[in-house]
């Protein structure tokens, strides 16, 4: 690796770009899912900051402030995502039962 290219000039832009692309994709998308793996983009994006900004020249050691958030960050990312997915699963299923037609006891005495 070339001496000019520092992590952060490797992972610092990737990280923005990575969370630009799941914003726009947040906002953009009109299916839950999608919008919730742009969501996901989104933090690992922000762990790529993170990281990059716990970086230090090799003989100091790395901060450890923003590790130890990141590690929180992806337990938090986790549960956040299974509740969204047990969410949309029960809206999907709300919406199924609301588009079947209901049989009533007064539509079948009409008849």
């Amino acid at each position: 690796m070339p001496a000019d290219l520092s992590p952060h000039l490797i992972y610092g832009p990737t990280g923005i770009a990575v969370f630009i692309i799941g914003l726009v994709g947040a906002l953009c998308a009109q299916d839950r899912l999608r919008r919730v793996l742009a969501l996901k983009l989104c933090s690992v994006g922000a762990g790529f900051l993170l990281i990059t900004a716990a970086w230090r020249e090799p003989p100091a050691a790395p901060d450890p402030v923003p590790h130890a958030l990141v590690i929180t960050g992806i337990v938090v990312m986790i549960s956040a995502t299974a509740v969204a997915l047990a969410l949309i699963r029960r809206l999907k299923s709300l919406e199924a039962e609301a588009d079947t037609p209901q049989d009533t006891p007064e539509a079948s005495h009409d008849a």
